[in-house]
């Protein structure tokens, strides 16, 4: 596999800050705040499943299809596949944030709890050609996953990050070497090759965009739109808190994208959640933001814990997703969906 490397910054990055006033920095003081004065609602997972995300077995070859693929592996684990070009058996496999484990958490021992299990296990993957990783939370970076992943490929694997993650994944002892890794800053490009599944451009922008040949797709990982101090279904943004504008301007440099993966669930409290996370109604603005064709909600139905364990039952996501829909005057199905896990989604 061959890639371009991305020009390096000027100076050593120290760190990131969030520059737009859509921001609000959160702190343990905001933690402690929203324990005490908002009320909590917790609903239990429904021990029957009704209302829950359906598992199928994933079909990764799709026989007879060609075009942009994505597989939805649970909360925000995708393999996508490129459209291949001619003279080519397939396109790049990429996956996305692969998550496995059963806990997101410390050493395995505490954090969210995994309620769906994933479609299928680590070595039932057809090859993989690239692993990107939005970010370093656990519920995007999981070592034991790619612990086994560099096991099922003999270590022949490449992974895309952001600036600072490097150090992460050659310390997970997983034997990922620094060679193998390509950091990106933000709106630094990368173009991947290989002789049996063509190419592949990927950017990463300041949302965790990936642009690829032929059909563009977007992937937010997880990501914040707005802060707000309050929940509300159909939420209005003032001068004061106004939308984070690096979303238009991403569909402005590379839009229209045939497909977005949009996150859409551990959103609640609104107050403590909103600058990292987006609501469903939230998504749908990133939707719109981006020039998204198609948009699938992830991020929900998958874990559960955290601080959005006490507020947000996890049939809400999805439910606020399509109401959100009709309001926002979209087509369910065509502009905006959701899909099973395992399910394959072709444009």
């Amino acid at each position: 596999m061959r890639t371009r490397q991305p020009t390096i910054s000027a100076a050593p990055p120290t760190g990131f800050k969030n520059p737009w006033p859509s921001y609000t920095s959160s702190g343990l003081f905001s933690a402690f705040r929203t324990r005490i004065n908002t009320p909590k609602n917790f609903v239990p997972v429904p021990a029957d499943r009704l209302g829950l995300v359906t598992v199928h077995e994933p079909d990764f070859a799709r026989a007879g299809q060609n075009g942009l693929k994505a597989t939805w592996i649970g909360h925000a684990s995708f393999l996508v596949e490129t459209t291949a070009v001619e003279g080519s058996p397939r396109g790049m496999r990429m996956l996305l944030d692969p998550v496995w484990s059963n806990r997101v958490g410390p050493y395995g021992m505490v954090g969210p709890v995994r309620f769906t299990p994933p479609p299928c296990t680590v070595d039932e993957l057809p090859h993989i050609d690239a692993v990107c990783i939005s970010h370093d939370h656990y519920d995007h970076l999981d070592s034991g996953t790619l612990q086994k992943l560099m096991s099922k490929q003999n270590g022949d694997l490449r992974f895309f990050c952001g600036l600072g993650v490097k150090a992460v994944l050659t310390g997970l002892g997983a034997g990922i070497t620094a060679e193998q890794i390509t950091e990106l800053d933000w709106w630094d490009g990368v173009t991947i090759s290989d002789k049996h599944a063509g190419s592949v451009d990927l950017i990463f922008g300041s949302s965790k965009s990936h642009c690829l040949p032929a059909r563009n797709s977007f992937f937010a990982g997880d990501t914040g739109y707005c802060h707000v101090t309050y929940d509300t279904q159909f939420s209005h943004h003032d001068a004061s808190h106004p939308p984070c504008p690096a979303f238009k301007q991403i569909g402005h440099m590379y839009g229209p994208f045939d497909l977005a993966l949009l996150p859409i669930g551990c959103f609640k409290p609104r107050s403590l959640l909103s600058g990292q996370h987006a609501s469903p109604e939230d998504s749908l603005s990133i939707h719109n933001d981006v020039r998204s064709k198609k948009s699938i909600g992830m991020h929900y139905g998958t874990f559960r814990g955290g601080f959005s364990a006490s507020y947000e039952p996890v049939t809400e996501p999805p439910k606020r997703w399509k109401e959100g829909v009709v309001a926002a005057n979209l087509e369910w199905g065509i502009d905006v969906l959701l899909c099973d896990i395992g399910e394959t989604v072709t444009v």
